[in-house]
C-alpha cells in the first residue's frame, strides 16, 4: 500500500479526553477516530490489526471444533423476557422500537438468541457437544466510555457458546476454550494472567478473566507469589487468619456487654481511637438491601465488606447499601452506630469468616453516641450465615498456598463462564437423552473483546514515541522508507523493493509522501510497523537500511540479499 493515497491522517497531539495510552496512540497514528462518545470508526491501519487479532481467534476456534455463525445484532425484545434480563440487564442495554412498536434491543452478548436456536434445531444428545461462535459488533450504554476502545459503546466481540448433555461434556470443552485463549494471547504477544472471577449479569458458577496485565487497567488482581492462584478483587478468596484474631484467647473470661458513649464518633477510626483499641478488634456493622429485603453485615473493622462476595454468598441478584431511613429503622441508630446486638427489628445477619474469631470486641449500641465493648459473636448475638465476605488485602496469606498475595493491575480482555442450565431452563432448550427423556442442554459462554484486544496490546507495546506493535497485529510487516523521492536513485530502488515485497506476499506499507524525512520517521515510530526499510542516501551504493521498532536495531543491507535476508530479519522483529 502506497502511503502517499492511504487514509493514515497521524496527529501531533489530541485532546485532554484521551486518558490512556492506548487511545492518545490509536487517535495519533491515525489508527480510529470518534464518531461519538465511545463510537469510534476504524481507519485502514487500525481496521488491519482488528482483522488480524480476528484472525488469528477465528484459527484458534476452528481448532477446538467451535463453528462459526452469525447472528442478528437486532434481538426481540421477548427472548430476554423470557429469561428476565430485559429488565434485570439495567441501563447498559441499548433499546428500541419498530414503526409496529414491537420492542427491540442491540445484542450486548447473545446467550438468549444462541438459546433459542438451538431448541429449534437440535433436539437430540446425539447432536452434542456443540460449539458455535460469532464475530461481532455488541452494543453497551457505558456509563462513563472515556477509554477508548477499552471501554466503548460499540465494540468488536468474538462471543462463542457450547451446549451439552452432562458436566463431564462441559468441562472438557471448558478446558479447551482456556487453552485456545492460551494460545491466542500467547500469539499476539501479550503478558496476561487467567483468574478466578465474578460471572456477573452473565450467570453461572464458575468463570475466569483473561487479563493483560497493566498499570494503567481499571480492575485490581490479587496474585500469589508462591503458587499460580490468581483471582479479580471482586472474588479472591480470603486465606485463613486462624490465630491471627484479635480478642481475648479465652472467650469465657470476657466480661459481659458494656455500653459506653462514643460522642460523634461513627467510623472506625475514631472509634478505636476514642476507646484506645486497635481496629482490627471492632466489628463493622453494615446494613444491606438485598433483593428488597434488609440484610444486616459483619466485618472486622480492618476489613472492608465485599459485595460481589456479599451477592454470591446469599444467591442475590441485586445488592446495595440501605439508605440512612432504612438503617434507623431497623437498627434504630444512625449510620456508625449499628450493631448486631439489640436491633429494633429482626433481620438476617450474614458475618465474615473473621468475625467469628473474634472476642471482646466493639460494636455500635444502636443508638446514637454509644458503642458496646466486650462483645462476643454466639454469646452476645446469633449469626445466620457465615461466610468469605471481605475484600482481601495486600500481603493476606494465599487461601491454597499460604504464600503472600500481592496486587497488580488488569485489562480484561477475555472471560469464560459455565453457565449450567440457567438459560435453557429459562427458555425451554431441551433435548431427548439416550432414554428419551427430555433435559435442559448444559451451556458455556467465552467472550473475547476483538477491539478491546487491539487496544491492550497497544496499552502494552509503545514508548514515548508511539506504538510498537508485535509482528502477529501489526498492519502491516515491513514499513518501506523513502528518504527523498525526488531523487532518481532513491526512487527507482525503492520501487524495486516494493514490487519485490508485494510479489513475496509480504505485507508492506510504501511511504512515497512528498514529505520530509523527519516527518517520515516520526510517522513510522508513532504507526509502529516491526520493520523499517530506509531508501536513503547509500541506494547509488546498491545498499538499504533496516531497522527494529522494538528494539531499535539497525543495520545495512545490499538490494540483492536483502529479500533474502528479509524472513530472517521478520523473525527477529519481536525480539
Amino acid at each position: 500500500m502506497r502511503q502517499q493515497t492511504m487514509l493514515a491522517p497521524t496527529l501531533r497531539e489530541v485532546g485532554a479526553e484521551a486518558e490512556m495510552a492506548s487511545h492518545r496512540l490509536m487517535l495519533r497514528a491515525g489508527l480510529i477516530r470518534q464518531l461519538a462518545s465511545g463510537v469510534y470508526t476504524y481507519l485502514p491501519l487500525g481496521y488491519r490489526s482488528l482483522r488480524k487479532v480476528e484472525q488469528i481467534v477465528r484459527e484458534e476456534m476452528d481448532r477446538i471444533g467451535a463453528q462459526e455463525v452469525l447472528m442478528p445484532a437486532m434481538n426481540p425484545a421477548e427472548l430476554w423476557e423470557e429469561t428476565g434480563r430485559w429488565d434485570t440487564y439495567g441501563p447498559e442495554l441499548v433499546t428500541l422500537k419498530d414503526r409496529h412498536e414491537r420492542k427491540f434491543l442491540l445484542g450486548p452478548t447473545h446467550e438468549e438468541v444462541i438459546t433459542d436456536l438451538m431448541r429449534n434445531e437440535v433436539n437430540s444428545y446425539k447432536k452434542l457437544p456443540m460449539s458455535l461462535y460469532q464475530i461481532q459488533t455488541k452494543f453497551r450504554d457505558e456509563r462513563r466510555p472515556r477509554s477508548g476502545l477499552l471501554r466503548g459503546r460499540e465494540f468488536l466481540m468474538k462471543d462463542a457458546y457450547s451446549f451439552h448433555a452432562d458436566r463431564e461434556s462441559l468441562d472438557a470443552t471448558y478446558q479447551d476454550m482456556v487453552d485456545a485463549y492460551v494460545r491466542i494471547f500467547t500469539r499476539l504477544g501479550l503478558d496476561f494472567r487467567a483468574v478466578e472471577a465474578d460471572s456477573g449479569a452473565i450467570g453461572g458458577k464458575e468463570s475466569h478473566e483473561f487479563m493483560v496485565l497493566s498499570e494503567s487497567g481499571e480492575d485490581t488482581l490479587a496474585i500469589c507469589g508462591g503458587c499460580d492462584y490468581a483471582a479479580n478483587i471482586e472474588t479472591a478468596q480470603a486465606g485463613s487468619t486462624k490465630g491471627d484474631s484479635p480478642g481475648e484467647a479465652d472467650p469465657e473470661q470476657v466480661p459481659q456487654p458494656e455500653k459506653v458513649a462514643t460522642p460523634g464518633k461513627s467510623t472506625i477510626l475514631e472509634v478505636a481511637s476514642h476507646l484506645n483499641v486497635p481496629s482490627e478488634r471492632l466489628i463493622k456493622s453494615l446494613l444491606f438491601q438485598v433483593d428488597g429485603e434488609p440484610v444486616l453485615v459483619l466485618v472486622r473493622g480492618d476489613d472492608e465488606a465485599n459485595e460481589v462476595k456479599v451477592k454470591n454468598a446469599l444467591g442475590a441478584t441485586e445488592v446495595e447499601l440501605a439508605d440512612e431511613a432504612t438503617v434507623l429503622r431497623v437498627t434504630g441508630a444512625p449510620a456508625g452506630f449499628a450493631g448486631p446486638v439489640g436491633l429494633k427489628e429482626t433481620v438476617r445477619i450474614v458475618a465474615d469468616e473473621a468475625v467469628q474469631g473474634l472476642y471482646d470486641g466493639v460494636v455500635g449500641a444502636n443508638e446514637p453516641d454509644a458503642h458496646l465493648i466486650h462483645v462476643n459473636p454466639g454469646r452476645d448475638f446469633q449469626v445466620d450465615q457465615v461466610a468469605d465476605i471481605r475484600t482481601v488485602k495486600e500481603g493476606d496469606p494465599c487461601p491454597r498456598c499460604g504464600g503472600v498475595i500481592r496486587f497488580t493491575r488488569g485489562i480484561e480482555v477475555g472471560h469464560v463462564f459455565k453457565l449450567g442450565t440457567k438459560y435453557s431452563d429459562a427458555m425451554r432448550g431441551t433435548f431427548l437423552d439416550g432414554e428419551g427423556k427430555e433435559r435442559s442442554f448444559i451451556m458455556g459462554c467465552y467472550g473475547i473483546g476483538i477491539s478491546r484486544v487491539a487496544a491492550a496490546i497497544v496499552e502494552q507495546h509503545h514508548d514515548e514515541n508511539g506504538i510498537r506493535w508485535p509482528l502477529a497485529a501489526a498492519p502491516f510487516q515491513v514499513h518501506l522508507i523513502v528518504v527523498n523521492a525526488k531523487k532518481e536513485e532513491q526512487a527507482r530502488l525503492a520501487n524495486q523493493l516494493y514490487e519485490q515485497l508485494k510479489d513475496a506476499g509480504i505485507e508492506v506499507l510504501f511511504d512515497d509522501r512528498a514529505e520530509r524525512a523527519g516527518v517520515k520517521f516520526k510517522d513510522s515510530d508513532l504507526i509502529g510497523i516491526p520493520l523499517r526499510v530506509i531508501v536513503g542516501g547509500k541506494a547509488a551504493e546498491g545498499l538499504v537500511e533496516y531497522k527494529f521498532r522494538r528494539s531499535g536495531e539497525s543495520g545495512d543491507l545490499s538490494a540483492e540479499e536483502w529479500m533474502v535476508k528479509l524472513p530472517e530479519l521478520l523473525k527477529r522483529v519481536d525480539g
